[in-house]
Protein backbone atom coordinates (compact mmCIF):
# COMPACT_ATOMS: atom_id res chain seq x y z
CA UNK A 1 0.00 0.00 0.00
CA UNK A 2 2.60 2.14 1.36
CA UNK A 3 4.71 1.16 -2.57
CA UNK A 4 1.37 2.64 -4.48
CA UNK A 5 1.17 5.70 -2.70
CA UNK A 6 4.72 6.45 -2.67
CA UNK A 7 4.34 5.86 -6.81
CA UNK A 8 1.18 8.49 -7.02
CA UNK A 9 3.15 11.19 -5.21
CA UNK A 10 6.33 10.48 -8.27
CA UNK A 11 3.91 10.66 -10.86
CA UNK A 12 2.42 13.51 -9.94
CA UNK A 13 5.80 15.33 -9.12
CA UNK A 14 6.87 14.85 -12.41
CA UNK A 15 3.30 16.20 -13.41
CA UNK A 16 4.03 19.45 -11.62
CA UNK A 17 7.54 19.98 -13.18
CA UNK A 18 6.51 19.17 -16.66
CA UNK A 19 3.78 21.82 -16.62
CA UNK A 20 5.58 24.73 -15.01
CA UNK A 21 9.20 24.39 -16.27
CA UNK A 22 9.46 25.90 -19.52
CA UNK A 23 10.35 23.42 -22.13
CA UNK A 24 13.85 23.66 -23.45
CA UNK A 25 14.33 25.88 -26.49
CA UNK A 26 15.45 23.97 -29.50
CA UNK A 27 18.41 24.35 -31.24
CA UNK A 28 18.73 27.47 -33.27
CA UNK A 29 17.76 27.17 -37.34
CA UNK A 30 19.80 29.30 -39.05
CA UNK A 31 18.73 32.86 -39.29
CA UNK A 32 15.82 33.70 -42.10
CA UNK A 33 14.67 35.94 -43.25
CA UNK A 34 11.40 37.07 -41.64
CA UNK A 35 8.62 38.37 -44.00
CA UNK A 36 7.47 41.32 -43.31
CA UNK A 37 5.01 41.68 -39.65
CA UNK A 38 1.39 41.49 -41.23
CA UNK A 39 -0.63 43.44 -38.93
CA UNK A 40 -2.49 41.70 -35.91
CA UNK A 41 -6.06 41.26 -35.81
CA UNK A 42 -8.11 41.42 -33.10
CA UNK A 43 -8.73 38.23 -33.02
CA UNK A 44 -5.78 37.26 -32.94
CA UNK A 45 -5.33 38.86 -29.34
CA UNK A 46 -8.14 37.37 -28.01
CA UNK A 47 -6.79 33.79 -28.54
CA UNK A 48 -3.65 34.74 -27.25
CA UNK A 49 -5.31 36.06 -23.71
CA UNK A 50 -7.47 33.02 -24.00
CA UNK A 51 -4.21 30.53 -24.17
CA UNK A 52 -2.69 32.64 -21.10
CA UNK A 53 -5.70 32.23 -19.04
CA UNK A 54 -5.58 28.85 -20.07
CA UNK A 55 -2.11 28.30 -18.90
CA UNK A 56 -2.72 29.72 -16.10
CA UNK A 57 -5.52 28.29 -14.91
CA UNK A 58 -3.64 25.01 -15.23
CA UNK A 59 -0.68 25.92 -13.63
CA UNK A 60 -2.67 27.07 -10.26
CA UNK A 61 -4.40 23.52 -10.54
CA UNK A 62 -1.44 22.01 -10.96
CA UNK A 63 -0.22 23.83 -7.52
CA UNK A 64 -3.43 22.86 -6.23
CA UNK A 65 -3.01 19.37 -6.79
CA UNK A 66 1.07 19.47 -5.78
CA UNK A 67 -0.23 21.20 -2.45
CA UNK A 68 -2.77 18.26 -1.74
CA UNK A 69 -0.14 15.79 -2.88
CA UNK A 70 2.15 16.59 -0.55
CA UNK A 71 -0.29 16.87 2.02
CA UNK A 72 -1.59 13.58 1.41
CA UNK A 73 2.20 12.33 1.25
CA UNK A 74 2.83 13.60 4.93
CA UNK A 75 -0.35 12.10 6.22
CA UNK A 76 0.30 9.07 4.50
CA UNK A 77 3.90 9.46 6.15
CA UNK A 78 2.68 9.92 10.04
CA UNK A 79 0.00 7.62 9.68
CA UNK A 80 2.26 4.57 7.82
CA UNK A 81 5.10 5.88 10.71
CA UNK A 82 2.52 5.47 13.86
CA UNK A 83 1.19 1.92 11.96
CA UNK A 84 4.96 0.90 12.10
CA UNK A 85 5.50 1.88 15.49
CA UNK A 86 2.27 0.16 16.80
CA UNK A 87 3.14 -3.19 15.06
CA UNK A 88 6.79 -2.63 16.46
CA UNK A 89 5.54 -2.40 20.17
CA UNK A 90 3.08 -5.11 19.49
CA UNK A 91 6.03 -7.65 18.39
CA UNK A 92 8.13 -6.18 21.40
CA UNK A 93 5.22 -7.01 23.91
CA UNK A 94 5.05 -10.24 21.92
CA UNK A 95 8.12 -11.06 22.98
CA UNK A 96 8.33 -10.13 26.21
CA UNK A 97 4.96 -11.99 27.10
CA UNK A 98 6.81 -15.51 25.38
CA UNK A 99 10.57 -14.69 26.59
CA UNK A 100 9.85 -15.31 30.05
CA UNK A 101 10.10 -17.33 33.33
CA UNK A 102 12.69 -19.97 33.45
CA UNK A 103 13.39 -19.91 29.80
CA UNK A 104 15.35 -16.09 30.24
CA UNK A 105 16.71 -16.79 33.97
CA UNK A 106 20.65 -16.23 33.54
CA UNK A 107 20.85 -18.43 36.25
CA UNK A 108 19.97 -21.04 34.56
CA UNK A 109 22.43 -23.07 32.84
CA UNK A 110 20.28 -23.41 29.80
CA UNK A 111 19.18 -19.82 29.13
CA UNK A 112 22.16 -18.65 27.20
CA UNK A 113 20.77 -19.94 24.25
CA UNK A 114 17.16 -18.55 24.27
CA UNK A 115 18.43 -15.50 25.56
CA UNK A 116 20.86 -14.85 22.35
CA UNK A 117 17.54 -15.53 20.54
CA UNK A 118 15.84 -13.36 21.78
CA UNK A 119 18.41 -10.73 21.97
CA UNK A 120 18.45 -11.39 18.02
CA UNK A 121 14.64 -11.09 17.71
CA UNK A 122 14.09 -7.76 19.72
CA UNK A 123 17.11 -6.14 17.53
CA UNK A 124 15.60 -7.35 14.43
CA UNK A 125 11.93 -5.99 15.66
CA UNK A 126 14.20 -3.04 16.38
CA UNK A 127 15.89 -2.27 12.81
CA UNK A 128 12.66 -3.02 10.83
CA UNK A 129 12.12 -0.29 8.47
CA UNK A 130 7.84 -1.62 6.85
CA UNK A 131 5.61 -3.33 8.23
CA UNK A 132 5.95 -6.01 5.72
CA UNK A 133 9.54 -6.78 7.72
CA UNK A 134 7.95 -6.88 10.95
CA UNK A 135 5.26 -8.62 9.82
CA UNK A 136 7.65 -11.01 8.55
CA UNK A 137 9.16 -11.55 12.33
CA UNK A 138 7.58 -14.63 13.88
CA UNK A 139 7.89 -14.29 17.42
CA UNK A 140 6.06 -17.37 18.05
CA UNK A 141 8.41 -19.51 15.47
CA UNK A 142 11.79 -17.84 17.47
CA UNK A 143 9.84 -18.72 20.53
CA UNK A 144 9.24 -22.32 19.66
CA UNK A 145 12.87 -22.69 18.63
CA UNK A 146 14.06 -20.92 22.15
CA UNK A 147 12.11 -23.59 24.03
CA UNK A 148 13.35 -26.41 21.89
CA UNK A 149 17.20 -25.34 22.32
CA UNK A 150 16.09 -25.14 26.41
CA UNK A 151 14.23 -27.82 26.30
CA UNK A 152 17.00 -29.99 24.21
CA UNK A 153 19.79 -28.30 26.86
CA UNK A 154 17.68 -29.59 29.98
CA UNK A 155 17.77 -32.99 28.27
CA UNK A 156 21.29 -32.92 27.97
CA UNK A 157 22.38 -31.81 31.53
CA UNK A 158 19.76 -34.49 32.95
CA UNK A 159 20.92 -37.08 30.03
CA UNK A 160 24.39 -36.19 31.47
CA UNK A 161 23.18 -36.54 35.19
CA UNK A 162 21.45 -40.07 34.00
CA UNK A 163 24.53 -40.89 32.60
CA UNK A 164 26.38 -39.99 35.77
CA UNK A 165 24.53 -41.59 37.96
CA UNK A 166 24.18 -44.83 35.50
CA UNK A 167 27.92 -45.50 35.51
CA UNK A 168 28.15 -44.92 39.47
CA UNK A 169 25.66 -47.80 39.92
CA UNK A 170 27.31 -49.84 37.27
CA UNK A 171 30.42 -49.58 39.08
CA UNK A 172 28.86 -50.63 42.03
CA UNK A 173 27.36 -53.40 41.11
CA UNK A 174 30.22 -54.55 39.09
CA UNK A 175 32.25 -53.93 42.59
CA UNK A 176 29.35 -56.14 44.03
CA UNK A 177 29.61 -58.93 42.06
CA UNK A 178 33.42 -59.21 42.58
CA UNK A 179 33.11 -58.99 46.41
CA UNK A 180 30.33 -62.10 45.51
CA UNK A 181 32.57 -63.63 43.19
CA UNK A 182 36.02 -63.57 45.91
CA UNK A 183 34.36 -65.78 47.98
CA UNK A 184 34.06 -68.67 45.68
CA UNK A 185 37.03 -67.56 44.12
CA UNK A 186 39.03 -68.28 47.04
CA UNK A 187 38.23 -71.79 47.43
CA UNK A 188 40.89 -74.15 46.00
CA UNK A 189 38.95 -74.42 42.80
CA UNK A 190 40.36 -77.21 39.57
CA UNK A 191 41.07 -75.42 37.14
CA UNK A 192 37.89 -76.29 34.66
CA UNK A 193 35.46 -74.83 37.49
CA UNK A 194 38.00 -72.08 38.50
CA UNK A 195 37.56 -71.15 34.37
CA UNK A 196 33.97 -71.27 34.94
CA UNK A 197 33.86 -69.24 37.99
CA UNK A 198 35.42 -66.48 35.99
CA UNK A 199 33.83 -66.62 32.51
CA UNK A 200 30.70 -66.58 35.09
CA UNK A 201 31.72 -63.38 36.84
CA UNK A 202 32.93 -61.89 33.23
CA UNK A 203 29.81 -61.99 31.48
CA UNK A 204 27.37 -60.32 34.45
CA UNK A 205 30.36 -57.41 34.14
CA UNK A 206 29.77 -57.21 30.10
CA UNK A 207 25.81 -57.22 30.98
CA UNK A 208 26.40 -54.72 33.52
CA UNK A 209 28.49 -52.79 30.84
CA UNK A 210 25.94 -52.99 28.03
CA UNK A 211 23.13 -52.23 30.64
CA UNK A 212 21.37 -48.77 29.26
CA UNK A 213 19.59 -48.02 32.44
CA UNK A 214 20.07 -48.48 36.07
CA UNK A 215 16.82 -50.35 35.82
CA UNK A 216 18.95 -53.20 33.99
CA UNK A 217 21.79 -52.73 36.05
CA UNK A 218 19.80 -53.87 38.97
CA UNK A 219 18.34 -56.67 36.61
CA UNK A 220 21.36 -58.42 36.92
CA UNK A 221 21.89 -60.85 39.54
CA UNK A 222 24.83 -62.99 40.43
CA UNK A 223 22.68 -65.05 42.78
CA UNK A 224 21.48 -67.92 40.30
CA UNK A 225 24.95 -68.21 38.72
CA UNK A 226 26.53 -68.30 42.14
CA UNK A 227 24.34 -70.58 43.21
CA UNK A 228 24.87 -73.26 40.89
CA UNK A 229 28.58 -72.41 40.82
CA UNK A 230 28.70 -72.94 44.98
CA UNK A 231 26.80 -76.65 43.98
CA UNK A 232 29.37 -77.52 41.72
CA UNK A 233 32.19 -76.85 44.19
CA UNK A 234 30.31 -78.75 47.05
CA UNK A 235 30.11 -81.61 44.84
CA UNK A 236 33.11 -81.59 43.37
CA UNK A 237 34.45 -81.77 47.17
CA UNK A 238 32.54 -84.44 48.43
CA UNK A 239 33.07 -86.59 44.74
CA UNK A 240 37.32 -86.10 45.87
CA UNK A 241 36.74 -87.41 49.29
CA UNK A 242 37.62 -91.17 49.70
CA UNK A 243 34.83 -93.71 50.65
CA UNK A 244 30.55 -93.40 50.69
CA UNK A 245 30.28 -91.47 53.07
CA UNK A 246 31.36 -87.76 54.24
CA UNK A 247 30.34 -85.38 57.24
CA UNK A 248 28.63 -82.19 56.97
CA UNK A 249 28.90 -78.98 59.44
CA UNK A 250 25.99 -76.19 59.13
CA UNK A 251 26.59 -73.87 62.57
CA UNK A 252 28.33 -76.14 64.83
CA UNK A 253 26.31 -79.28 64.08
CA UNK A 254 27.76 -81.90 62.45
CA UNK A 255 26.55 -85.43 60.75
CA UNK A 256 27.57 -87.98 59.16
CA UNK A 257 26.26 -89.43 55.62
CA UNK A 258 26.41 -90.71 52.41
CA UNK A 259 27.06 -88.78 49.83
CA UNK A 260 24.61 -89.12 47.84
CA UNK A 261 22.25 -87.69 50.93
CA UNK A 262 24.97 -85.14 50.95
CA UNK A 263 25.05 -83.73 47.57
CA UNK A 264 20.49 -84.63 48.10
CA UNK A 265 20.81 -81.66 51.09
CA UNK A 266 23.12 -79.63 48.97
CA UNK A 267 21.05 -79.44 46.21
CA UNK A 268 18.01 -78.30 47.84
CA UNK A 269 19.42 -75.35 49.14
CA UNK A 270 18.09 -72.38 46.94
CA UNK A 271 19.94 -69.16 48.31
CA UNK A 272 23.95 -69.75 47.96
CA UNK A 273 24.47 -67.87 50.94
CA UNK A 274 22.88 -70.37 53.10
CA UNK A 275 25.00 -72.79 50.83
CA UNK A 276 28.47 -71.35 52.05
CA UNK A 277 27.48 -72.17 55.54
CA UNK A 278 28.21 -75.77 54.84
CA UNK A 279 31.44 -77.94 55.59
CA UNK A 280 32.46 -80.63 54.27
CA UNK A 281 34.89 -82.70 55.88
CA UNK A 282 36.36 -86.21 55.32
CA UNK A 283 35.40 -88.94 57.42
CA UNK A 284 38.19 -90.15 59.85
CA UNK A 285 37.41 -92.73 62.48
CA UNK A 286 38.87 -92.52 66.24
CA UNK A 287 38.78 -94.53 68.91
CA UNK A 288 37.42 -93.13 72.10
CA UNK A 289 37.35 -94.46 75.61
CA UNK A 290 34.65 -93.00 77.58
CA UNK A 291 33.74 -93.95 81.22
CA UNK A 292 29.65 -93.11 81.98
CA UNK A 293 26.97 -94.54 84.46
CA UNK A 294 25.03 -97.42 83.34
CA UNK A 295 21.67 -95.21 82.77
CA UNK A 296 23.48 -92.98 80.34
CA UNK A 297 24.55 -96.05 78.20
CA UNK A 298 21.11 -97.47 76.79
CA UNK A 299 20.86 -99.86 80.07
CA UNK A 300 24.50 -101.50 79.37
CA UNK A 301 22.48 -103.75 76.75
CA UNK A 302 25.63 -102.91 74.22
CA UNK A 303 28.03 -105.12 72.33
CA UNK A 304 31.19 -104.75 69.94
CA UNK A 305 29.90 -103.34 66.47
CA UNK A 306 26.47 -101.87 67.48
CA UNK A 307 25.94 -98.06 66.28
CA UNK A 308 25.24 -95.72 68.33
CA UNK A 309 24.38 -92.03 68.22
CA UNK A 310 25.52 -89.24 71.31
CA UNK A 311 23.57 -86.86 73.07
CA UNK A 312 24.06 -84.46 75.47
CA UNK A 313 21.87 -82.87 78.10
CA UNK A 314 24.24 -80.45 80.53
CA UNK A 315 20.93 -79.20 82.53
CA UNK A 316 17.77 -80.68 83.86
CA UNK A 317 15.44 -78.29 82.32
CA UNK A 318 17.42 -78.18 78.79
CA UNK A 319 16.59 -80.39 75.65
CA UNK A 320 19.01 -82.97 74.45
CA UNK A 321 21.80 -81.73 71.85
CA UNK A 322 22.77 -84.33 68.94
CA UNK A 323 26.36 -84.32 69.34
CA UNK A 324 27.25 -86.98 66.76
CA UNK A 325 24.28 -88.68 64.93
CA UNK A 326 26.68 -91.95 63.63
CA UNK A 327 29.17 -94.29 65.96
CA UNK A 328 30.44 -97.95 66.85
CA UNK A 329 30.67 -99.08 70.08
CA UNK A 330 34.23 -101.36 69.97
CA UNK A 331 34.17 -102.55 73.74
CA UNK A 332 32.40 -102.23 76.74
CA UNK A 333 33.95 -103.27 80.21
CA UNK A 334 32.06 -103.64 83.22
CA UNK A 335 32.19 -101.95 86.55
CA UNK A 336 34.17 -102.83 89.71
CA UNK A 337 31.25 -103.52 91.41
CA UNK A 338 30.20 -106.46 89.35
CA UNK A 339 34.04 -107.70 89.83
CA UNK A 340 33.94 -108.60 93.36
CA UNK A 341 32.16 -112.20 94.53
CA UNK A 342 31.42 -112.25 98.60
CA UNK A 343 30.02 -115.14 100.46
CA UNK A 344 29.05 -115.75 104.19
CA UNK A 345 27.89 -118.78 105.70
CA UNK A 346 27.12 -119.80 109.35
CA UNK A 347 26.17 -122.95 111.63
CA UNK A 348 25.65 -123.74 115.07
CA UNK A 349 24.72 -126.13 117.89
CA UNK A 350 24.04 -125.83 121.47
CA UNK A 351 22.53 -128.24 124.25
CA UNK A 352 21.86 -127.48 127.89
CA UNK A 353 21.28 -129.93 131.04
CA UNK A 354 21.70 -129.32 134.86
CA UNK A 355 24.29 -130.99 137.53
CA UNK A 356 26.01 -129.70 140.69
CA UNK A 357 29.41 -130.19 139.04
CA UNK A 358 31.22 -127.31 138.46
CA UNK A 359 33.91 -128.60 136.09
CA UNK A 360 34.46 -126.55 132.82
CA UNK A 361 36.42 -127.00 129.63
CA UNK A 362 36.51 -125.34 126.97
CA UNK A 363 38.77 -125.77 123.53
CA UNK A 364 39.07 -124.25 120.33
CA UNK A 365 40.61 -124.73 116.39
CA UNK A 366 41.19 -122.25 113.78
CA UNK A 367 42.44 -122.33 110.57
CA UNK A 368 43.76 -119.65 107.39
CA UNK A 369 44.25 -120.51 104.38
CA UNK A 370 45.80 -117.15 102.23
CA UNK A 371 45.35 -117.95 98.06
CA UNK A 372 47.13 -115.13 96.70
CA UNK A 373 45.59 -111.72 98.20
CA UNK A 374 42.76 -113.76 99.80
CA UNK A 375 42.00 -115.23 102.72
CA UNK A 376 39.93 -118.49 103.89
CA UNK A 377 38.95 -119.32 107.53
CA UNK A 378 37.98 -122.36 108.90
CA UNK A 379 36.93 -122.11 112.88
CA UNK A 380 35.77 -124.54 115.40
CA UNK A 381 35.11 -124.23 118.92
CA UNK A 382 33.66 -126.49 121.88
CA UNK A 383 33.29 -125.59 125.76
CA UNK A 384 32.03 -127.88 128.45
CA UNK A 385 31.20 -126.49 131.49
CA UNK A 386 29.88 -128.35 134.99
CA UNK A 387 29.00 -126.74 137.94
CA UNK A 388 28.16 -128.06 141.61
CA UNK A 389 24.19 -127.76 140.80
CA UNK A 390 24.61 -130.27 138.77
CA UNK A 391 23.94 -128.27 135.53
CA UNK A 392 26.06 -128.33 132.32
CA UNK A 393 25.61 -126.41 129.17
CA UNK A 394 27.25 -127.49 125.60
CA UNK A 395 27.26 -125.82 122.55
CA UNK A 396 28.66 -125.85 118.96
CA UNK A 397 29.19 -123.73 115.71
CA UNK A 398 30.66 -123.53 112.18
CA UNK A 399 31.04 -120.35 110.02
CA UNK A 400 33.18 -119.40 106.94
CA UNK A 401 33.38 -116.18 104.83
CA UNK A 402 35.43 -115.65 101.44
CA UNK A 403 35.72 -112.48 99.08
CA UNK A 404 36.64 -112.66 95.84
CA UNK A 405 38.09 -109.72 94.23
CA UNK A 406 38.17 -110.74 90.10
CA UNK A 407 40.63 -107.48 89.89
CA UNK A 408 43.01 -109.33 92.09
CA UNK A 409 42.40 -112.41 90.48
CA UNK A 410 43.50 -110.80 87.17
CA UNK A 411 46.64 -109.54 88.64
CA UNK A 412 47.14 -113.15 90.24
CA UNK A 413 46.87 -114.67 86.50
CA UNK A 414 49.45 -112.28 85.30
CA UNK A 415 52.08 -112.84 87.73
CA UNK A 416 51.44 -116.40 86.84
CA UNK A 417 50.43 -117.36 90.66
CA UNK A 418 47.29 -119.28 89.83
CA UNK A 419 47.10 -122.37 88.28
CA UNK A 420 44.97 -123.48 85.82
CA UNK A 421 44.30 -119.86 84.66
CA UNK A 422 43.67 -120.59 81.23
CA UNK A 423 40.10 -122.24 82.83
CA UNK A 424 39.89 -119.35 85.16
CA UNK A 425 40.02 -116.45 81.80
CA UNK A 426 37.44 -118.57 80.35
CA UNK A 427 35.70 -118.56 83.34
CA UNK A 428 35.60 -114.50 83.70
CA UNK A 429 34.69 -113.98 80.39
CA UNK A 430 31.64 -116.18 80.61
CA UNK A 431 30.73 -113.99 84.44
CA UNK A 432 30.98 -110.95 83.56
CA UNK A 433 28.49 -110.90 80.17
CA UNK A 434 26.60 -113.48 82.04
CA UNK A 435 25.27 -110.78 84.49
CA UNK A 436 24.19 -108.56 81.36
CA UNK A 437 22.82 -111.11 79.75
CA UNK A 438 20.83 -112.34 82.69
CA UNK A 439 19.36 -109.14 83.44
CA UNK A 440 17.91 -108.99 80.36
CA UNK A 441 16.60 -112.41 80.01
CA UNK A 442 14.50 -112.23 83.81
CA UNK A 443 13.88 -108.48 83.11
CA UNK A 444 15.51 -107.95 86.34
CA UNK A 445 18.19 -104.96 87.08
CA UNK A 446 21.33 -106.69 88.87
CA UNK A 447 23.73 -103.95 88.58
CA UNK A 448 23.47 -100.60 90.09
CA UNK A 449 22.16 -97.90 87.79
CA UNK A 450 24.80 -95.75 88.50
CA UNK A 451 27.25 -98.07 88.25
CA UNK A 452 30.47 -97.19 85.84
CA UNK A 453 31.09 -98.62 82.81
CA UNK A 454 33.96 -97.99 80.25
CA UNK A 455 32.84 -97.92 76.65
CA UNK A 456 34.99 -97.46 73.56
CA UNK A 457 34.13 -96.13 70.87
CA UNK A 458 34.70 -95.04 67.48
CA UNK A 459 33.39 -92.09 65.83
CA UNK A 460 34.15 -89.64 63.01
CA UNK A 461 37.77 -87.38 64.83
CA UNK A 462 35.59 -84.54 64.16
CA UNK A 463 32.90 -85.07 66.59
CA UNK A 464 35.73 -85.50 69.31
CA UNK A 465 36.07 -82.12 70.81
CA UNK A 466 32.39 -81.86 71.06
CA UNK A 467 32.07 -85.34 72.76
CA UNK A 468 35.00 -84.15 75.39
CA UNK A 469 33.89 -80.98 76.49
CA UNK A 470 30.60 -82.40 77.29
CA UNK A 471 31.65 -85.78 78.85
CA UNK A 472 30.35 -85.04 81.92
CA UNK A 473 26.75 -84.57 80.26
CA UNK A 474 26.77 -87.52 77.78
CA UNK A 475 24.17 -90.04 76.85
CA UNK A 476 24.74 -93.09 74.11
CA UNK A 477 21.88 -94.37 72.66
CA UNK A 478 21.97 -97.92 70.02
CA UNK A 479 21.01 -97.53 67.14
CA UNK A 480 18.02 -99.87 66.65
CA UNK A 481 18.58 -102.24 63.12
Amino acid sequence: MSEDIEAKIRRLRELGKTSVEPEVPKTAAPPVKKPPKKPRHVGSIRERERRKRILTGAAIVIIVILIISMGAYVYLQNRAAQELNDLREQKLREVYTYFRGDIVNESKNCTQQPIEIRKKLIASINSAQTVEELNAIDVKAAYNQAVSAYNECLQRIERLKYEKVLNQTKAEKIREIETEFQSILAMPLPDDLRAKVIDSMKSLEAQVMNAETVEQVDSVDPAPYLLQLWRDYYYYRIDIIPGQEVILEKDSTKRIVSKADAKAILGGILDYRELMQYNVYKVEYVDLALVLPRDRINGAFLAPGDKIMIFAKNDTGAIFKEIANEGYVQLVLLPTDAGIISVNEAQSQSSTSSSTSSTQYSEEHSTTYTPGDSTLTDGQSTSDTYTNSQSASQSASASYSYSVDLTEILKAIAAGKIQASDEVKEQLRAYGWEIVDLEKESGMLVLDPNSQFLVIIRVPSIFVPDILSNQQYLYIAKKAT
